[in-house]
């Protein structure tokens, strides 16, 4: 990524783990996508999906677009984890589409902004979208990894 500007370094660094969780979804069924393979855990890779489109909305509109009325999709804050389970009537079809539609809403979001401007995290503390941006990064990361054990653990597959 040598020559990138920070911004399309940090840009392309989001998309690529964005494509990363999507590839980790394709090639499965839908039990398979809903599968909680590890036992104590409550994480499928369809699961992840919906977290991550909350976790979008939730930085680039809440805080960064400043709109921290914008409806939860799938969660309820009185409920714990409740965008990840439970998947019994989840449609992925759907629900994909959904991920898809906050990471395309998010990338208009940045587009008009500048990486020092800020918005407002629900604690009333300033957030640039420089620290969005490795957040993001990082959240997806963490997923992707978990994403990896995941499918090792329902197919077999491994790497990208």
């Amino acid at each position: 990524m040598d020559g990138l500007s920070e911004r399309e370094m940090l840009e392309a660094w989001l998309e690529f783990h964005r494509t990363t969780l999507l590839l980790k979804t394709e090639g499965v069924d839908d039990d398979a996508r809903k599968a909680r393979p590890v036992a104590t855990s409550s994480l499928s890779l369809h699961g992840l999906v919906r977290h991550l489109a909350e976790v979008e909305r939730s930085w680039f509109r809440r805080v960064l677009q400043r709109q921290p009325d914008a409806p939860y999709i799938w969660y309820d804050p009185k409920v714990e984890d409740s965008d990840i389970v439970p998947l019994d009537d989840a449609d992925w079809v759907e629900d994909l589409a959904r991920w898809q539609s906050e990471c395309d809403e998010s990338r208009r979001a940045a587009a008009s902004r500048d990486l020092d401007d800020t918005g407002i995290t629900r604690s009333g503390d300033s957030c640039s979208l420089r620290w969005i941006y490795v957040h993001m990064i990082e959240e997806y990361a963490r997923h992707n990894g978990h994403a990896d054990l995941i499918r090792e653990m329902v197919d077999g597959a491994v790497g990208w």
